[in-house]
């Protein structure tokens, strides 16, 4: 454990001068409750992924060792939280458990009009629904994960990606490369800007292996769409993470406190969608926060049909009060820091393992560079799959696979498959709920595995479905 964790020693007695930095990561927090984890053998896990169709999403959760197929709604609640939900108020309307989640995102987005609603994906459809978007239209983002892309295209509209062009170089150490390509979008909106009804930039970049976004590239981003009325919304999922990225790395922001950035960056949109069950510790939840009270209205008046009551948009009360308080926890900075450094840490030891990653390593997640680990594995035999079941089977870890099942698609007429652009396995790191001998255990394990990735095999589907595939597939192994 050689790598500083960076702000652990801060004790200055009046008789001595400052400790050095303390070279072991540590978790800022004590643990107060705890759950058993089941150790399956080898053999065990391989019944398991066959019953599964080769599908780990299919996986039961209690045959998994270390789940780190989603960040997604699978934090570990404060004692804060949790007492939050013991006073929650459940009146259908109105409730002051939704007066106190308003103003904290009010107070946080600057932006008037705050909707909860039960988790992203919901906030994303409504959104698309109330804008109205038609087949003619286009959606533009850095990357569009994929329920923001389903959203989008179910709406008929085209969901167009404009990354940047570092993000292209998985190894390359460039500081935001979730930014949105800033030349693409000016000359897609100089040719045909009737088209284009809106642009999410995703902080951070999830698709692109958790990469953060500038505040520069945000704010040139608004003044690029802001002739020609197009909305800005952001989707800050992981905003926090976002905001402490720029404090670390863009100049300017290194003596700003995250909240304050946090705020910089709302000023330059015209709204927010966010899955609460990331940065804001939910298990469930999301909303939406809009500027324009006209639109606010119509996703008022629509999500009364599906969510519920726009005071309570398909959460309860205690609900509502858990990710009010998630909310502010998130932004302290000592959390923060353990939040980065821990993740890298994990990159960096997988890395060093043998087997490659995307870099600078993100804030949530850890990207194995699939294509790259099996390079005798053509992509439309899915690498990121094949390294997927192999963890599991051989460790016990749950990741996901971000690559051509998850971003790429078939063609309904012809039956050819279409890449995506990078063959990714991600290892998602759930918030405070695995410690770092959890981590040195699978980094140590992981290095078994590098040594055999060349016995592995390709995968094809037997089944898939029409959309959100990844979802419910099921694979054969190719011989």
């Amino acid at each position: 454990m050689a790598l500083s964790s960076g702000f652990y020693s801060r004790y200055n007695a009046n008789t001595m001068t400052e400790l050095p930095r303390a070279k072991t990561i540590i978790e800022p927090f004590r643990i107060k409750s705890v759950e058993p984890i089941r150790l399956l053998s080898t053999a065990e896990r391989q019944r398991c992924i066959e019953e599964a169709g080769y599908n780990l999403f299919k996986l039961r959760a209690q045959d998994v060792t270390f789940d780190l197929l989603t960040d997604s709604g699978t934090s570990a609640m404060s004692a804060r939280q949790w007492a939050g939900i013991m006073v929650g108020d459940e009146s259908y309307a109105g409730s002051p458990s939704f007066q106190r989640f308003e103003a904290v995102v009010q107070g946080l987005t600057g932006l008037a009009n705050v909707i909860p609603t039960h988790q992203g994906r919901s906030a994303e459809f409504l959104l698309m629904q109330a804008m109205g978007l038609t087949k003619r239209d286009v959606v533009i983002g850095n990357t569009h994960f994929d329920t923001t892309r389903a959203n989008i295209e179910h709406s008929g509209a085209q969901a167009l990606d404009l990354p940047c062009k570092e993000s292209a170089d998985t190894q390359s150490e460039a500081p935001f490369k979730g930014n949105i390509d800033l030349d693409a979008l000016a000359e897609t909106l100089k040719k045909d800007s009737r088209k284009v009804r809106l642009v999410i930039i995703t902080v951070t970049n999830n698709s692109v292996g958790g990469q953060p976004v500038s505040m520069e590239n945000v704010r040139r981003a608004r003044a690029i769409v802001k002739p020609y009325g197009i909305p800005l919304f952001l989707d800050v999922a992981r905003f926090a993470e976002n905001a402490f990225f720029i404090k670390k790395r863009e100049p300017g922001f290194a003596d700003r406190n995250v909240r304050d950035i946090a705020h910089e960056m709302f000023s330059l949109c015209d709204g927010a969608l966010m899955s609460a069950k990331k940065d804001a510790f939910g298990n469930i939840g999301g909303f939406l926060a809009i500027a324009d009270p006209a639109l606010a209205e119509t996703v008022r008046s629509q999500m009364v049909i599906t969510e519920g009551f726009p005071t309570y948009g398909g959460l309860a009360g205690r609900d509502l009060e858990a990710l009010a308080i998630g909310l502010e926890e998130i932004l302290d900075e000592d959390y923060l820091t353990y939040r980065l450094r821990s993740t890298e840490y994990f990159g960096e030891g997988i890395r060093a393992a043998g087997i490659p990653v995307i870099r600078p390593i993100g804030g949530h997640a850890v990207y194995i560079d699939a294509g790259a680990a099996l390079p005798h594995i053509p992509w439309n035999q899915f690498p990121g799959q094949s390294l997927s079941v192999a963890l599991y089977t051989g460790i016990g870890i749950r990741s996901v696979e971000i690559g051509s099942i998850m971003l790429g698609a078939r063609d309904p007429v012809t039956g050819d498959e279409r890449p995506a652009p990078q063959e990714l396995v991600r290892l998602a790191i759930p918030r405070r709920v695995y410690t770092q001998s959890h981590v040195d255990y699978m980094v140590e394990m992981i290095g078994h595995l590098a040594g055999r990735l060349r016995e592995l095999k390709g995968y094809a589907f037997t089944y898939q479905a029409p959309v959100l595939r990844h979802f419910t597939a099921r694979f054969r192994p190719l011989e």
